[in-house]
């Protein structure tokens, strides 16, 4: 496996107003210099706008105390083939993390336009960007790495969750846009020897993140005195990562694209990897939200004499969800070192300290 230097690299960063792209092209401006990130965003209002916002000013500040490196930020969507063209040809991008995505499982059932648009077609749009990238004997991209996810084992009741399952049972439209992504990528990588990289995300939380996701809408209603129903009766077990991990992760795959080869056949073998991401060490939902009320009351989000017992309701599992999920990681341990560091109480205590200050509570 090939090693690249991200110093002095040009990255785009598709989504990154988004939790895991912005988080990344902070990191990355944080460790290497000089660097050159490109960042693209259409800033949709699927959630509270004024979080991207301040992930952006948060970037922004940062670039703006690293001579050398240069941020660039670009407010268009990725379905927009002609903005990827141009942005392909004027920046050059060494390196290209397709993050961008509409989110989230429910939303797909009432607005599934909102899917085939930024992960079909955007998807499409960045492929072909990748394969025009060689034109006329160019260097071209080194590595594209996208974000699959971990909804394409559907139904799956093996667990822990492994790359070598099948995944062809889909049971959400969005499983089916991110499965659809690594076929498409497999394609392009075995038709125009493009390296490339899909990571299976599991459930990644810390401050600033998806206010969709359960910790930060649990959150909410504590804060306003309603309920919170804890599914299965509690005995739900989730692979929750902290950002911090995932954008390790994450750093690590770019350096290393899988090799160009060529075959018996004289045509090139898929550069192309599919990896979990993930802690592989899955939590009780019940200690989860255990640990982050005891952490809001610390940041004095909630008042220290808190009734936590009376805002819990344990009911029974949602139709179509599973008990268990969480990730095999080994191939990802092997091949690049990666292994989450962060402990559950120290990542929930950093998003009630983010959220109290965010929210002024």
């Amino acid at each position: 496996m090939k090693n690249i230097q991200l110093a002095n690299s040009t990255i785009l960063i598709t989504g990154t107003a988004g939790f895991i792209g912005a988080n990344l092209a902070l990191e990355l401006l944080k460790a290497q210099s000089p660097v050159h990130i490109i960042g693209i965003d259409n800033l949709n209002d699927y959630y509270d706008i004024s979080i991207k916002e301040y992930r952006l000013k948060e970037i922004e500040k940062l670039a703006a105390k690293r001579p050398g490196s240069t941020w660039i930020f670009i407010e268009e969507s990725i379905a927009e083939k002609q903005i990827i063209t141009d942005v392909f040809k004027k920046y050059k991008p060494d390196i290209v993390v397709n993050l961008a995505a509409q989110a989230g499982v429910r939303y797909s059932i009432s607005n599934p336009d909102a899917y085939i648009e930024s992960n079909l077609i955007g998807f499409y749009n960045i492929l072909e960007a990748c394969r025009h990238s060689y034109d006329d004997g160019a260097n071209g991209v080194e590595h594209l790495v996208y974000a699959s996810s971990s909804s394409v084992y559907g139904s799956n009741k093996k667990v822990p969750y492994s790359t070598d399952d099948k995944v062809d049972n889909p049971v959400s439209l969005y499983a089916a846009t991110k499965k659809s992504n690594e076929l498409m990528a497999h394609a392009y990588a075995k038709l125009y020897n493009i390296p490339s990289t899909g990571l299976r995300f599991f459930t990644v939380y810390g401050p600033a993140g998806r206010p969709d996701m359960a910790y930060f809408g649990f959150t909410d209603k504590l804060l306003k005195g309603d309920t919170i129903q804890i599914f299965n009766y509690g005995n739900c077990k989730r692979d929750f990562t902290y950002v911090d991990d995932i954008v390790e992760g994450v750093k690590r795959v770019m350096q290393g694209p899988p090799e160009k080869r060529t075959g018996e056949d004289g045509l090139p073998i898929p550069p192309y990897a599919i990896y979990n991401i993930g802690n592989s060490n899955p939590e009780n939902l019940l200690d989860f939200v255990d640990i982050l009320q005891q952490e809001l009351i610390r940041a004095e989000v909630l008042p220290s004499d808190y009734d936590f017992e009376a805002h819990k309701e344990l009911v029974p599992m949602q139709p179509g969800d599973v008990p268990v999920t969480y990730a095999e990681t080994s191939a990802l341990e092997r091949d690049f070192g990666f292994r989450p560091s962060t402990d559950l109480r120290t990542g929930l205590r950093k998003f009630a300290e983010w959220y109290k200050e965010f929210y002024r509570v």
